[in-house]
């Protein structure tokens, strides 16, 4: 397991290495210039010239690259062009609240999809499992922001029970948590419902209930722990989807988290903050899917983890 947790983080260099490449070539494709922004449109272009010397902007871009790479490698993402703060403090101010967001909306979406998918799995072609399997596209159809303007208009404007804006106590954060689960408890209900119907047949389950075994036992214990690897792998990557799916969230919502700086870096052209930010959600990513891949191995003890 350790040599394979190693072999795995050294496989992520090569991957992040395209995410700052990537990363890096896009906020220079945008239109806009940052020295611009920085100086004012009126400013005269001696200044514009004066502050892209500063900045390194007339250099060639692939010596950008590479000064930007270096300062990344020692955990120094520059400084914000929009108000010269650190970029790694307004990264630290608000990705505690994104990540909060998103490990909520998970665990709801996995509580929800499990057990969805789990009685549907169970009152297979009946009229439950249809109306179930009915909703659960109807959620995983709807676009995050538009499911949270719905929510914000029904609950929080017409029946005001909930807040319509911010982060932090629980009448703010029900909206923004459905919102943002919704859709990865639709998936995760599908896909546990395939992989249970696989296994609940199996020899081994009809072995369980000839011997007697409590048929919530049969289905909990010796089906679904069988059943959740493919559902494992969708939860790696729908906490990925939420990471990216919480900058429309909380643009709804108006909650101060990392994905609204990213828009609001991206279209004051912050080149720094954008890359920084963008960086910190693609290795928490690949570290998520780490943990699912050694997960794998916790579950089933046959998985080969070459």
């Amino acid at each position: 397991m350790t040599q394979f947790i190693i072999r795995r983080l050294l496989q992520l260099i090569p991957v992040l290495l395209g995410v700052t490449i990537l990363v890096f070539s896009l906020m220079h494709l945008t239109p806009g210039n940052p020295a611009v922004i920085m100086a004012g449109e009126s400013a005269p272009e001696a200044t514009v010239k004066a502050i892209e010397a500063r900045l390194g902007l007339n250099d060639p871009l692939y010596e950008q690259y590479f000064r930007f790479l270096g300062n990344v490698v020692q955990l120094d993402f520059g400084s914000s062009i929009r108000d010269n703060i650190p970029v790694f403090d307004h990264i630290k101010a608000r990705f505690a609240i994104t990540l909060e967001l998103s490990v909520i909306s998970m665990i709801f979406s996995i509580f929800w999809g499990l057990l969805v998918g789990i009685i549907s799995a169970v009152r297979k072609y009946t009229f439950e499992d249809v109306a179930m399997m009915v909703i659960a596209l109807f959620g995983l159809s709807m676009p995050n922001f538009w499911l949270g303007l719905m929510l914000i208009q029904w609950f929080a404007i017409e029946f005001p029970i909930f807040k319509p804006t911010g982060w932090g106590s629980l009448e703010q954060n029900i909206l923004p948590v459905i919102t943002l689960g919704t859709a990865g408890a639709a998936i995760i209900a599908r896909m546990t419902r395939s992989s249970m119907l696989d296994v609940i047949d199996q020899d081994y389950i009809r072995t369980a209930r000839a011997k007697g075994v409590k048929e919530g036992s049969v289905i909990l214990r010796h089906a679904l722990k069988n059943a959740l690897i493919p559902v494992i792998t969708v939860v790696g990557i729908q906490f990925g989807s939420f990471l990216a799916g919480s900058v429309l969230t909380e643009s709804v919502f108006a909650i101060n988290g990392l994905g609204r700086l990213i828009i609001d870096s991206i279209l004051q052209r912050d080149f720094p903050v954008v890359q920084g930010a963008i960086l910190v959600i693609a290795v928490v990513f690949v570290l998520v899917n780490l943990i699912v891949d050694i997960s794998y191995r916790l579950l089933n003890k046959r998985v080969d983890l070459n």
